[in-house]
């Protein structure tokens, strides 16, 4: 399970509010890991855990709305996962590099939970159909259609958010 802890941060900080709560998250889903390793039978072991950390955020959010407070962010961490997401885009090389993976970061986290987490599950962890399947719970077709619609969207607001900012030719 070790060669799947970054992978398993990753995916619980763009589902969580706070790099605190991702942690509690993962550590969350590696207790429960452990608990029923031996349940895991030919299953592929990323899937298995990041299924498993959707899991543990589920329960999280259904624990939150019960106590009817919302906690309010750290100051010091970056509101948009900017540790979280590595992108080709280079901040240096590029003028607005930074703010586009910026502008990126925002409109990946306003799309809707279920079309940010399978276009992070295949673009950022690199996830076959069929696991991202298995992670999320749906049939793989509801996966590439929801995959199919993040990305139209993603590119709708990409356009809409960068009309009329000059860019670069390369």
């Amino acid at each position: 399970m070790l060669p799947h802890l970054d992978a398993a941060y990753r995916f619980a900080r763009w589902l969580s509010s706070s790099a605190s709560d991702a942690e509690d998250l993962v550590q969350e889903a590696f207790l429960r890991a452990f608990r029923a390793f031996d349940t895991l039978r030919g299953a592929d072991a990323k899937a298995w855990l990041l299924a498993i950390v959707r899991n543990c955020h589920a329960t999280a959010l259904r624990q939150q709305q019960r106590r009817t407070f919302v906690p309010l962010p750290d100051e010091q961490e970056a509101p948009s996962g900017a540790d979280v997401l590595a992108l080709s885009v280079d901040p240096d090389g590029a003028p607005g590099g930074r703010d586009d993976r910026l502008t990126l970061e925002q409109l990946i986290g306003a799309l809707a939970p279920e079309h940010r987490e399978v276009l992070l599950l295949r673009e950022v962890e690199d996830m076959s159909y069929r696991e991202i399947a298995a992670v999320t719970g749906v049939a793989i077709g509801t996966v590439m259609s929801r995959l199919a619609r993040a990305r139209a969207a993603l590119k709708m607001q990409w356009r809409e958010q960068t009309k009329g900012v000059p860019r670069a030719v390369r």
